[in-house]
């Protein structure tokens, strides 16, 4: 009786196949490349930095603090540019919820997809 129960309930042995004619190496069974990674990794420390940002100027952080005027300092020219969207005035050590900041993120995250993509145009690492 449990041979029969084990014959019934056992699961078939499945066999995988490649059918692709790129030879399966260590190296290519990543999906990135290394400028695909370099790209993704500035990108990731630029939106950090401006999420960093949003946050302090949505719970007010004084400009005079060195890690404030810092983050403030170095995020500034990414954001600028999407200053005249909504009348920015510029105030520190008030809180703000920064809608400027937040559209630079997501412009600045469809850039570095774009990017990232280009660098891996012509690429022939397969991908799943």
């Amino acid at each position: 009786m449990a041979e029969v129960y084990r014959e019934v309930h056992e699961e078939p042995v499945r066999t995988t196949e490649t059918t692709t004619d790129v030879p399966v190496s260590p190296a290519s069974e990543y999906r990135m490349s290394v400028a695909e990674r370099v790209i993704y990794l500035l990108g990731g420390i630029l939106l950090g930095l401006l999420a960093i940002r949003f946050l302090l100027s949505l719970l007010g952080a004084n400009r005079n603090n060195g890690f404030a005027d810092f983050i403030y300092g170095v995020t500034h020219p990414f954001v600028s540019p999407f200053f005249g969207l909504f009348n920015y005035r510029e105030q520190f050590g008030v809180s703000r919820f920064e809608f400027e900041t937040l559209i630079a993120m997501v412009v600045y995250a469809l850039v570095i997809w774009a990017i990232a993509r280009l660098a891996t145009v012509g690429s022939r690492q397969p991908r799943a």
